[in-house]
């Protein structure tokens, strides 16, 4: 068996977009929310891509050093042509939170490599780099990370440096430089994507290293789909059905996931407001009960409830959110444990998660061991409708679409439930 990819996602929105990218292109594609036990493993063995899902984003470097060398190990072991470490398109990290330069040395020491290859850019999501620096569309404007009006404020790791070199020199002693022309000895060799051409360019650039750890958004695989002439392919995935309603759980405090929240309010959508703080605290039972409630009764009057801890950037609880001990993880934990709950007790068959960390965190609460790609969303790359596989009869088959908060029209929850 030749199989092309591992991967492994620091999100879970992350994690989808890669599989989203390789089964559009008709490779058979399976995403784990765990390492698999062999039985869970075996359905998939002879699949083309396989992935793990995670939580990275939101590490330190010390949990990093403590938990990727066994991951890594264990896509190491799958053999593929390609393991991709996977990072978020917009880049945002830190020296002390989602550390993309400590990630990349701990693979390269697994996979006995001095230089891994690094790409960012992908036009089908609107990001672009050239000359090193990163760009991104904010409604329908391509600007320069750092002065993004989102990433440049986004409340854990806000973009203050467009030079991706010059951002990862505060993050590793590898060095980072442009690879445009020919790949460095050793650090991370950033490739320049910002077309069809240079991104056909990168691709054949990876298959000339025949294999190896790579770094980088799902442009690693927009590269090597379009160096191996893959086109987009949808008629294997059968037709979406028009559902009555489905949930939404939201902790974004994007911009985007704002307009998105008020947009469905006005189409179908009713809201229920949970305080973050109080999902943050260790005794959240009452509070996830309360929010359950609401939404069970939301259900029963025909409408979709969108439970959410924030509603854009003016009611960000950052600052109150840091003095609290493992808090943010808490928040989408209790956010999984309210879509669960709900789920149980009503049969739901389509449900959407905002927010890449929310995603990461709520999922645990899910028993959903493994996602496949149900339909890819060409008009929304990177956040596909996946479909549910657990040993939970209420979860298993469950369409479920996990959106970075970045992600999507005002539409996007209105078109999933349509």
């Amino acid at each position: 068996m030749s199989r092309l990819l591992s991967f492994y996602g620091d999100d879970f929105t992350g994690s989808t977009d890669v599989m989203e990218a390789a089964a559009s292109c008709g490779f058979a594609t399976v995403l784990f929310t765990r390492i698999p036990t062999p039985s869970e493993f075996a359905p998939f063995a002879n699949h083309a891509a396989i992935g793990l899902a995670g939580s990275s984003r939101s590490q330190s470097p010390a949990w990093m050093e403590t938990q990727l060398p066994a991951i890594f190990a264990w896509l190491k072991s799958l053999q593929a042509r390609f393991c991709h470490y996977k990072v978020c398109s917009t880049f945002d990290s830190s020296p002390t939170i989602g550390n993309i330069g400590k990630a990349a040395e701990i693979g390269a020491k697994i996979f006995e490599q001095s230089m891994v290859p690094l790409i960012v850019g992908a036009p089908q999501l609107k990001r672009y780099t050239f000359a090193g620096h990163l760009f991104a569309n904010w409604q329908g404007e391509i600007m320069r990370i750092d002065r993004h009006p989102v990433m440049a404020h986004h409340p854990v790791t806000p973009m203050h440096e467009a030079d991706l070199r010059l951002h990862l020199a505060k993050q590793s002693h590898w060095p980072c430089a442009l690879a445009n022309n020919q790949w460095p000895l050793q650090g991370l060799g950033l490739v320049d994507v910002h077309d069809a051409a240079t991104q056909t360019a990168a691709g054949l650039r990876l298959l000339q290293l025949d294999r190896g750890f790579v770094v980088g958004s799902s442009g690693v695989e927009y590269a090597l789909l379009a160096a191996l002439e893959r086109k987009l392919d949808l008629s294997h995935f059968e037709p979406l059905q028009k559902l009555s309603q489905i949930m939404v759980i939201s902790g974004s405090v994007s911009p985007t996931s704002e307009l998105q929240i008020k947009h469905a309010c006005q189409h179908g959508f009713a809201a229920v407001p949970v305080s973050a703080l109080a999902l943050a605290q260790n005794n959240n039972d009452g509070d996830v009960a309360r929010a359950v409630d609401q939404a069970l009764r939301i259900l029963s009057q025909g409408q979709s409830p969108i439970v959410h801890t924030a509603l854009g950037q003016s009611t960000d609880e950052s600052v109150a959110l840091s003095r609290i001990a493992g808090g943010r993880s808490r928040i989408g934990e209790g956010l999984g444990r309210i879509l669960r709950l709900v789920i149980e007790r009503t049969k739901l068959q389509r449900v959407i998660v905002a927010g890449g960390d929310t995603s990461s965190h709520a999922l645990g609460q899910l028993n959903i061991h493994a996602l496949t790609t149900r339909m890819p969303l060409p008009t929304t790359p990177g956040s596909p409708l996946c479909k549910a596989i657990s040993s939970n009869a209420a979860l298993n088959g469950l369409e479920i679409a996990l959106k970075g908060g970045q992600v999507g029209g005002d539409d996007y929850f209105v078109k999933l439930r349509n």
